[in-house]
C-alpha cells in the first residue's frame, strides 16, 4: 500500500472501532485523516472498495501483532523431547524477555517445541487484549457486515486463510489426527476469549500471559492427548 492508502485504511479501521459501521463514510475518512474532500472516494470509489481496503489493512496489521521472528515454525522433530511432544526441539526458551514479555531469543526456526508454540500464542493474545483492542472491535464490525454482503464475505474469508493455514500446519506437526478440526477448536477458543475480554462480560478483566498460556496448554494437550 502507498502511504496515503495506508492512512485511508487505518482511518477506516479507527472509525469502525469508534463509531461502528454507520460511522464509516468516505467523507468521515477524509475529515478524520485530514485529507482533501474526495480523496477517499478517489482511492476507493465504492463502499465495497472501502470495506475491502479496511479488511486488507486489518489483515496486515494483525499479522504484525506477532513478529515473524517470534513465530514457531513446524518442522521435523529435532530431539527426543521434541518428538515426544509431537514438535521438534524447543528452540524458544533460551534468551531473556523482549517487549511485552516475548522471548528475546526468538521462537522461530524449524522444529519449534510445544513451549515455543504456547509462548507465541499467549503473547499474541495478550498483545491483542492490552494494545490492540481497536483492531478486534474493527474486525467484529467487518465480520458482521460480511454476513450481509456476500461479496465482502468472500474477500474476508480469503484474508482470514492466511492465519488459519499456519495454525493447521502447527497442529499437523504436533501429530494431530484431525488438524483441520483441531485448528477450528483452537481458533474458536481464542476468538471466544478475545471477544469476551475485549467487548463481552469479561471486558474489565484481562488475563495475564500466564493465565492465557495455561488455558492454551490445557486445550492443546487435551486435543493432542499429551
Amino acid at each position: 500500500m502507498t502511504p496515503r492508502a495506508e492512512l485511508i485504511a487505518d482511518t477506516a479501521l479507527a472509525l469502525l472501532a469508534e463509531r461502528g459501521m454507520r460511522g464509516l463514510t468516505h467523507r468521515a475518512v477524509d475529515e478524520r485523516a485530514g485529507l482533501p474532500q474526495g480523496s477517499t472516494s478517489n482511492h476507493a470509489r465504492t463502499r465495497q472498495a472501502l470495506l475491502e481496503a479496511a479488511v486488507r489493512r486489518l489483515a496486515d496489521r494483525e499479522a504484525q501483532v506477532l513478529g515473524p521472528d517470534e513465530l514457531p515454525s513446524p518442522g521435523p522433530a529435532g530431539s527426543r523431547a521434541g518428538a515426544e511432544d509431537g514438535f521438534g526441539a524447543d528452540t524458544g526458551r533460551a534468551g531473556g524477555s523482549g517487549p511485552d514479555g516475548g522471548s528475546a531469543g526468538g521462537t522461530s526456526g524449524p522444529g519449534a517445541g510445544l513451549d515455543a508454540v504456547l509462548d507465541a500464542l499467549s503473547l499474541a493474545l495478550h498483545r491483542y487484549l492490552t494494545h490492540h483492542r481497536d483492531l478486534l472491535v474493527a474486525r467484529y464490525e467487518l465480520a458482521l457486515e460480511a454476513t450481509r454482503r456476500p461479496e465482502l464475505r468472500s474477500f474476508y474469508d480469503t484474508a482470514g486463510r492466511r492465519f488459519r493455514e499456519p495454525l493447521t500446519a502447527l497442529m499437523r506437526a504436533a501429530g494431530s489426527a484431525a488438524p483441520d478440526r483441531h485448528t477450528l477448536s483452537l481458533v474458536a477458543w481464542a476468538e471466544g476469549l478475545m471477544f469476551s475480554c475485549a467487548v463481552g462480560s469479561f471486558h474489565a478483566t484481562v488475563p495475564d500471559r500466564a493465565e492465557l498460556r495455561a488455558g492454551l496448554e490445557e486445550l492443546l494437550r487435551g486435543m493432542l492427548g499429551r
